[in-house]
């Protein structure tokens, strides 16, 4: 009789450790549940894109923040003069120069705010003192005298500005600021040379 009923209680024992066993299909499930969110939805490319922003590669040195400057005020003040004398010249030699420089410049300025943009570089927004009255003084000239003084100034510019541009592709630092000088240095020559064309015109 003892050895009957230790038998049963070691059956009933055997039962209820098996109910409470999870199943392989209960386990499989439960996994699938307990899987982790994706987090906030954000995929990997995601996390990767954030990760692209823009930070300047390369420090730029002394001699790369006085060119960009420099650069940035003289094409500006160009692409305003040159407005003045495609519409204030009377000879049509000086209305061309001027022309020519408003379409080159502002291709130019253009190229130097990208690489601004790209770099985190701010450039001038504006004139300085000096060449605001430089402008400011072509502008109050007519007719001859207008063309006189604005050929003059291309011719002096330029020179200047061709000096400038040589100067920062053999020293500059940053060496896609180095490439936009190097580019821009032959129409800057062109420049030059139609300028003092049209200067010789005007006499």
């Amino acid at each position: 009789m003892k050895n009957i009923v230790v038998t049963l209680f070691a059956v009933a024992a055997l039962t209820a450790c098996k109910k409470n066993e999870p199943t392989s299909s209960s386990q499989s499930t439960e996994s699938t549940t307990m899987s982790p969110p994706a987090e906030s939805g954000m995929t990997a490319s995601d996390s990767t894109k954030m990760g692209e922003s823009k930070v300047p590669t390369t420090s730029l040195n002394d001699q790369d923040k006085k060119f960009a400057d420099a650069a940035a005020k003289g094409g500006l003040m160009e692409v305003m003069m040159g407005d003045l004398a495609a519409t204030n010249a009377e000879n049509a030699a000086v209305k061309s120069l001027g022309a020519m420089m408003v379409t080159d410049h502002t291709k130019a300025n253009d190229e130097l705010k990208k690489w601004a943009s790209g770099t985190g570089y701010t450039l001038p927004a504006g004139l300085d003192a000096e060449k605001q009255k430089m402008y400011d003084d072509l502008k109050a000239k007519k007719g001859k005298d207008f063309d006189k003084k604005y050929t003059d100034l291309m011719v002096s510019d330029h020179k200047e500005d061709i000096e400038e541009f040589k100067k920062e592709a053999a020293e500059g630092k940053e060496s896609s600021l180095k490439s936009f000088a190097s580019k821009t240095l032959p129409t800057l020559e062109h420049h030059l040379k139609e300028s003092e064309k049209a200067k010789n015109a005007v006499k």
